[in-house]
């Protein structure tokens, strides 16, 4: 894979915005995986310009920052309005988010509904109920944040959240193919390298790693270009609109899509839900919750749906700066 020179560069973001980032050079590489999940596929090149990244995920102390200086009120503690959602019950209409609290016993594994609860009074401060805080958490990846939320504080900080693309490629940390963020072997010399679940999802959690929630955004390993937590612990929210399949292979290499920036929003809807208009955007990376025995989507190519007003006790994000960079077609990054 060959990256991008800084010389290259058309400007540059001031300290502000990248003093705790780390800069991916771009380059060509592989996204997507024919392997796993049909809607990773198919694998298919993709061609991303230089970006600077979050070394990790918005903190919880990070996002109280920016409810402090703009006093922005998440969705979570907003009550839904009833026009958005045709059909649900008024008393169903209140201020919360979903967490997840499995039923002792489990019937379905295909009814999700069995181990998350949609709980009144769950927000970004109160990230398991009502009755939880945030002490001890402000080096946690904050959650309970919608797209709406992970967007405003980008705009806050001046910065934008990652496209799907962007995301895949920092997340490989410059490995090309390898199935994990580090490497081939999940548990490499049996070491934990990612928050992940251990044990019979969703009746049995292990905490193996040391963790049965969110753990602390430097807890594990950092990948090859130094970022923690691009796998495992939260899902992130990204800028692309949902689609069910990867668009094909370009037919010619000076035909590789270059920044590509995913579906469209029509096209994005539940089709399960055919009442409901609420557009999904691409989440990343897995979280605390995947396990082998039920949601493999531990891995860089891995991808999930998520609607845009939903928030959860398993999604947070991360922020980029992106980098313009003059490329003629001889400068324009090969795969090799």
């Amino acid at each position: 894979m060959l990256r991008a020179d800084l010389d290259h560069c058309e400007w540059l973001p001031d300290d502000t915005k990248t003093g705790e980032m780390v800069f991916i050079p771009g380059g060509t590489f592989r996204m997507g995986s024919d392997h796993h999940y049909p809607e990773e596929a198919p694998s298919h090149r993709v061609c991303v310009d230089g970006f600077w990244i979050d070394r990790t995920p918005v903190t919880v102390e990070q996002f109280k920052q920016f409810v402090d200086a703009t006093g922005h009120i998440t969705e979570a503690e907003i009550v839904p309005d009833a026009k958005d959602y045709p059909g649900a019950l008024k008393e169903m209409l209140y201020a919360g988010s979903l967490v997840f609290s499995p039923l002792p016993d489990i019937s379905d594994l295909t009814d999700w509904s069995q181990w998350w609860s949609f709980m009144r009074g769950a927000n970004w401060r109160h990230p398991y109920g009502p009755g939880s805080n945030l002490k001890g958490l402000d080096d946690h990846p904050v959650v309970h944040v919608s797209y709406s939320d992970a967007a405003a504080y980008a705009r806050w900080a001046s910065k934008d959240l990652p496209t799907e693309a962007e995301w895949e490629f920092a997340a490989r940390g410059g490995l090309e193919g390898e199935e994990f963020a580090w490497g081939d072997a999940l548990m490499p010399g049996g070491k934990h390298m990612a928050n992940i679940w251990q044990g019979n999802f969703p009746v049995q959690n292990l905490g193996e790693d040391g963790y049965e929630r969110t753990s602390p955004v430097m807890a594990f390993p950092p990948n090859g270009y130094g970022l923690y937590d691009m796998i495992g612990n939260v899902w992130e929210w990204t800028s692309d609109w949902w689609s069910d399949r990867h668009s094909p292979d370009a037919a010619k290499p000076c035909c590789i899509p270059l920044n590509p920036r995913g579906g469209r929003e029509n096209s994005s809807y539940d089709p399960r839900l055919p009442d409901i208009r609420i557009p999904r955007k691409v989440l990343k990376g897995g979280s605390h919750l995947c396990a082998p025995n039920y949601c493999r989507r531990y891995r860089p190519a891995a991808r999930h749906a998520e609607p845009v007003d939903t928030s959860t006790s398993h999604v947070g994000f991360r922020c980029v700066v992106r980098v313009r960079l003059l490329r003629t077609q001889q400068e324009r990054p090969a795969e090799t």
